[in-house]
């Protein structure tokens, strides 16, 4: 029995094909959902290195209340649903940011969708389904997302 599911997601509609899946599995356990979002972290300077500062923050503030308006629409929709629901966003390695959360919520379940992305393409840019799999130490329902219509 699920009590806690942990569905991370980038904002992509290839992540948001979990959605079902997490619904349905709340649903019948009666489990809570948290909703992760992780974002790069603010941006690092060199020592001499110059930037607008004021647009920067404007920028990364714009950002994160996307994310957050992001987060509380996919909230609401499990709440009309009677499923309750936490949001997170957080800022760092996407990995590291999965399993901490998964571990401080006492999530039993993590449920995401891979990109599929596969030879080069998964080389160059890692794979978060692939780095949860290795390290996580609960269950994790992994489904493989259709590529995005264009």
């Amino acid at each position: 029995m699920y009590r806690t599911i942990l569905v991370p997601l980038d904002g992509s509609r290839r992540a948001e094909a979990i959605l079902g899946h997490a619904e349905l599995i709340a649903k019948q356990n009666g489990a809570k959902v948290v909703f992760l979002k992780v974002e790069d972290e603010p941006i690092m300077l060199e020592r001499d290195e110059v930037i607008d500062t004021a647009r920067y923050h404007a920028l990364f503030e714009k950002q994160k209340e996307l994310s957050l308006n992001y987060l509380r629409g996919l909230q609401n929709d499990f709440s009309e649903k009677d499923i309750r629901t936490e949001m997170l966003l957080l800022y760092g390695s996407v990995v590291k940011s999965i399993l901490k959360t998964a571990a401080e919520k006492g999530a039993d379940l993590i449920a995401m969708a891979t990109h599929g992305w596969s030879g080069l393409a998964r080389a160059s840019y890692g794979s978060v389904a692939a780095g949860v799999l290795q390290a996580a130490e609960i269950p994790i329902l992994l489904i493989r997302s259709q590529k995005e219509p264009l």
